[in-house]
């Protein structure tokens, strides 16, 4: 039989399916930020569970992979030393003479349209250490952040 007439597999087709990727470095998150990733792993598993077409399961469990990882691999932050702005603070900044309020928390809860950065973000990395009413450097800028208030993010 020639080659031309012969029938291929439909998995020859498919994109291949890699792993969700992992966040480089530790994975530091908060008391809530664990929470979120447990409840993550909840839903993925209640969603396996209830069955469905072949190729979402697929993702779905893809997916809870992720979770399962994330949830093994957490560690909650230790808490900052007060005024001293760390991973579950909440700073009050001033830039550029505008405030801001920024959460300082885990990879997994940042929500950088919610202010909640990831202790790995430019922003929250210049943060990191500093003091109520400290001036820290920023993007090439000599004291481009004033440090008005650090509190603990209320849960």
């Amino acid at each position: 039989m020639s080659v031309a007439f012969r029938r291929e597999s439909d998995e020859e087709h498919k994109e291949p399916k890699f792993e969700l990727p992992l966040p480089p470095g530790p994975n530091m998150v908060t008391a809530r930020g664990l929470v979120l990733i447990e409840t993550k792993v909840a839903e993925l598993e209640a969603s396996i569970a209830a069955g469905g077409e072949e190729e979402a399961l697929e993702g779905l469990k893809r997916e809870l992979r992720y979770w399962n990882t994330r949830r093994t691999t957490a560690q909650i932050a230790p808490a900052p030393e007060e005024g001293v702005a760390g991973i579950g603070s909440r700073v009050r900044i001033r830039m550029a003479g505008k405030e801001r309020v920024i959460d300082l928390v885990g990879h997994d809860e940042a929500d950088p349209a919610a202010d909640r950065l990831s202790f790995q973000a430019p922003l929250a990395k210049a943060l990191i250490g500093a003091e109520e009413g400290e001036k820290v450097d920023f993007a090439g800028k000599p004291q481009a952040i004033e440090i008005v208030e650090i509190e603990t993010i209320p849960d």
